[in-house]
């Protein structure tokens, strides 16, 4: 944790965490930075760019690595060409897990040239090719004209190419919701997952409540997920023409799963347990447009920070206010987020072409925060968040994945359920190897610090079977027989080449944000890391020592 944070909650803001970035982006165009043929060298960080009227002639220099790929023009390329283009787009397709963004009209050196409508038609006949040979799907994103020194119009397209890896049943991405209570955390994901609008008194969020006393208060108390899915032309797959889970699971190229954290200041410590963990990819900050930013925000705000989990924001309920009052609370946001203690650069959403640029951006800068403003009773932009978690890419490159995938397995206890016909069934997170139907772990620590042995007999990720578990992923393991009186949420699943030990004392640095008393030997606190959530005595404080 950085002092950026305690920054935030502080009040008086002291320069540090970085260099200040100032000014609001206002999205415009679209870009990147890419690369051809395989990994030889470093990422270069660019900033999208990009427009219609008054854009600059030029992109980021191609990178050689990552998802994004610029071609000046695909025409009528030999075989040995072809060829060489399909392999390029499977390196593509395997740097974004599954994604890949191709931009047409533009030399490697970023150079916006554009193409006439005859070469453009041509080109993308192409990489339609390419595609079928890889077993991909195209979905134009936008076209925009360049000026280029020529009196033909000349345009530039950006094409996104998708591809379920062979390896999984669909691309997936977690998405934490946070925000103060009665911001409409709960309603907006009814709207997205049902497929209906809201009738202004709560009516979409029914359907996500747990329990009784949710349901009769309208208060989220405890962790929920659903499922919003996209085939492979960008079109939301959700439970308005789908019965189940499993439908929308087999009819989904990429699934977002939102894990629905609780608003209310009595029920803080649930939702740091969800942040810290179910891993999410990203957060998404929910806020009020006629209350702006109050109650728990600003500390949902700093976990986030603090737990490094980027996010992006929606304002929500304009259609209760003015524009005016809308336009205050996105001021009021972005005040907050140019702080020394926030160094996030806000980026209003308000196109369809804002959108796109909006998802490719916060995927290469951690700085950039998109801001939404939308409605879930009239439905008002409620399209361009979908667009935006249509192409918005994995935030984690497929390098980190490989080197998790070959450690040890080591899978996280966050939920116990018994099944009936099924047995003790726990849900959780694999954080490191990968795991089998019929694999043999170790369950612990248990109250006398033993690690017990199972059989994990079947396993489901998003309602639906799964033989084989990646690093990463999120699922529910059935283990049979095994007493559920055994286990507890915080254990692990681990391999027993692992040989896992036990410890009951530990050194941690921390950062205080706030505390009404004073902080001392002896006081007890609770802990969380990853999954485990302990009471603990601090033993002894040591001074920070001075350098210099």
């Amino acid at each position: 944790m950085d002092s950026r944070v305690s920054e935030l909650f502080g009040g008086c803001c002291r320069p540090g965490g970085g260099p200040a970035v100032g000014g609001t982006l206002k999205a415009r165009g679209a870009g990147g930075s890419s690369g051809c043929g395989g990994p030889k060298g470093k990422k270069k960080n660019g900033r999208n760019r990009g427009g219609k009227a008054n854009n600059p002639p030029y992109l980021p220099p191609e990178a050689e690595d990552g998802n994004i790929e610029y071609k000046l023009k695909l025409v009528n390329p030999s075989q040995y060409r072809f060829e060489h283009l399909v392999t390029q787009m499977k390196w593509r397709l395997q740097e974004g897990r599954g994604e890949a963004v191709y931009q047409i009209g533009v030399e490697d050196n970023g150079l916006l040239v554009g193409l006439a409508e005859e070469e453009m038609r041509a080109s993308l006949k192409t990489l339609h090719r390419m595609a079928e040979k890889v077993g991909a799907d195209i979905t134009v994103l936008r076209e925009r004209e360049v000026d280029y020194d020529s009196d033909m119009p000349r345009k530039i397209t950006e094409v996104l190419v998708r591809k379920v890896p062979d390896n999984q049943q669909f691309l997936d991405l977690r998405v934490a919701v946070l925000g103060n209570v009665d911001s409409g955390k709960s309603t907006l994901l009814g709207v997205l997952t049902q497929g209906e609008l809201d009738n202004g008194r709560g009516r979409a969020r029914l359907n996500l409540f747990r329990h009784l006393h949710e349901i009769q208060s309208g208060r989220t108390s405890s962790i929920s997920f659903e499922i919003l899915g996209f085939n492979s032309k960008g079109e939301v797959v959700n439970y308005s023409d789908s019965r189940t889970a499993e439908e929308i699971c087999e009819s989904s190229s990429k699934m977002i799963t939102f894990i629905d954290l609780a608003g209310h200041h009595k029920y803080l410590h649930t939702t740091i347990f969800g942040l810290t963990s179910y891993c999410p990819d990203c957060a998404l900050l929910l806020v009020s447009a006629n209350t702006g930013i109050a109650g728990t925000t600003r500390e949902h705000l700093g976990l986030a920070l603090a737990l490094k989990v980027p996010f992006f924001i929606v304002v929500s309920k304009v259609d209760l206010c003015a524009k005016t009052t809308v336009e205050r609370t996105v001021r009021q946001l972005e005040r907050v987020l140019k702080q020394p203690g926030c160094h996030k650069v806000p980026m209003l959403v308000t196109s369809e072409d804002d959108a796109v640029t909006a998802a490719q951006q916060f995927a290469q800068s951690p700085n950039v925060t998109p801001i939404f403003t939308l409605s879930s009773v009239s439905g008002e932009s409620l399209d361009l968040l979908k667009v935006f978690l249509n192409i918005l890419p994995p935030l984690t490159n497929s390098k980190e994945q490989e080197e998790l995938m070959q450690q040890l397995t080591e899978f996280q206890v966050d939920e116990i359920y018994t099944v009936p016909e099924v047995g003790t069934v726990v849900g959780g997170t694999l954080s490191s190897g990968i795991c089998r139907e019929g694999d043999r772990l170790v369950v612990g620590p248990t109250d006398d610090g033993r690690f017990l042995e199972l059989r994990v007999c079947s396993i489901q990720r998003n309602r639906s079977a799964c033989r084989v578990l990646r690093a990463g992923q999120a699922a529910t393991l059935a283990l049979g027989d095994f007493d559920r009186a055994l286990l507890r949420k915080g254990m692990v699943m681990v391999s027993p080449e692992m040989n896992p030990t036990i410890c009951s004392v530990f050194e941690a640095e921390i950062v205080l944000l706030f505390h009404a008393t004073t902080f001392r030997r002896g006081f007890q606190v609770t802990v969380h890391v990853g999954n485990v959530r302990q009471t603990a005595v601090v033993e002894k404080i040591h001074a920070k020592q001075r350098q210099g």
